[in-house]
């Protein structure tokens, strides 16, 4: 049979690129890096560990709706506020599967300086299928993959192979070989390159039977704590790709094939693209975060019921245009849990105070949101 990828070259796992062509790309993805360090040195140490959780959030469920697996984002919450010994809110859905994903991505950061080894990466495939016991139609968890692994689609007889993994006999010489270079590497490869490269080549080796996108994310937010020194940076990769799922793909399904030998230049330059767009992302998060703490600074004397503190800790969390069309007097209602009477009555002095502004309507249609903009200048 045709060799058909990139594990079959006989120069596997000897990558090649060209780093004349890289040098654009990584010196945007290092601006931006270094944009969010430095916006990030205004948060103090309890404002950063918001961001942080906030990251996380959303780094929970993009990287398991990248698989198809959706979690409940109030369960992902939860979870990130227990790994971070932040409160959290004692009613949340809790989830077996939401808890083993935080956990191993605290764990991947967290103890970033700790060598990385297969055992460890079996003990977060097992993290991430907590239900998963032996048996007819279960996988296997806490070890490599027992047999070889196709992704494919489509009807049975008429299946399209999008990808084949290195062979089962290969494998944990390839996991050794992989686990050593990363290793190593911290030390001679210490850039964005090097968490691309890891990338490609373990979710390229396939090691599990399932969880092997979530794994390599994780070993992906392992390099750039490395390369960061700490664990508690500020941008990650999994809610990018998500958003721009289908170019990941196929920017895999070529750099996998054969069709560029050893070359992975043009995946590389890809994966360098998406920093500076992460890092824009979480600059947002942080200016959110910012513009809360600013908010409660300006109205800290103010004597607010809870309702009308929980409604406006909702909305400054929800951020600029979170909430469509803003909070009428039905909506605040259905927040609160509270009378229309309530409702109208507490909007009133919201507004009265400067906490809210009306944006739009009048009478019954009359909606209101933060003053985004003062907050933002």
């Amino acid at each position: 049979m045709k060799p058909r990828w990139i594990w079959q070259h006989p120069e596997w796992p000897q990558f090649k690129w060209d780093s004349g062509e890289l040098a654009v790309p990584l010196a945007h993805a290092a601006g931006a890096q270094g944009q969010l360090r430095m916006v990030s040195r205004i948060l103090d140490k309890e404002l950063t560990q918001e961001a942080l959780a906030q990251l996380l959030q959303h780094e929970g469920v993009n990287t398991s709706a990248i698989e198809g697996k959706p979690l409940n984002p109030a369960s992902v919450a939860a979870s990130v506020a227990r790994h971070l010994h932040r409160p959290w809110d004692p009613l949340a859905p809790l989830s077996r599967d939401a808890e083993g994903l935080v956990g191993v991505l605290c764990d991947a950061t967290e103890r970033h300086s700790e060598p990385l080894t297969i055992e460890r990466l079996c003990s977060w495939q097992k993290a991430l299928f907590p239900e998963s016991e032996e048996g007819p139609g279960r996988i296997a968890t806490g070890v490599l993959r027992p047999g070889e692994v196709l992704v494919q689609s489509g009807p049975i007889g008429r299946e399209i192979v999008h990808f084949e993994g290195i062979p089962r006999k290969d494998l944990q010489q390839g996991m050794d070989r992989f686990v050593s270079w990363f290793n190593a590497s911290k030390v001679s490869l210490n850039n964005p390159l090097r968490a691309g490269l890891a990338h490609l080549w373990l979710v390229t080796l396939h090691p599990f039977e399932d969880g092997n996108g979530r794994i390599t994310r994780a070993v992906t937010d392992m390099a750039f704590a490395q390369e960061e020194g700490r664990n508690d940076f500020l941008y990650r990769m999994s809610s990018r790709i998500n958003a721009v799922r289908g170019e990941y793909y196929a920017a895999l399904s070529v750099t996998q094939s054969l069709e560029g030998g050893m070359d992975i230049t043009p995946w590389l330059k890809w994966f360098l693209a998406q920093i500076p767009a992460s890092c824009a992302d979480s600059e947002r998060i942080i200016k959110q975060i910012l513009a809360k703490a600013t908010f409660w600074a300006e109205h800290r004397d103010l004597s607010l019921n809870v309702r009308q503190r929980n409604v406006l800790n909702r909305l400054l969390d929800a951020g600029p245009g979170g909430f469509e069309g803003g909070v009428n007097a039905r909506k605040y209602e259905a927040l609160a849990k509270t009378s229309k009477a309530s409702a109208t009555r507490d909007l009133a002095e919201l507004l009265q105070t400067g906490c809210l502004t009306r944006i739009g309507g009048g009478g019954r249609s009359t909606s209101y949101d933060i003053p985004w903009d003062r907050l933002f200048q």
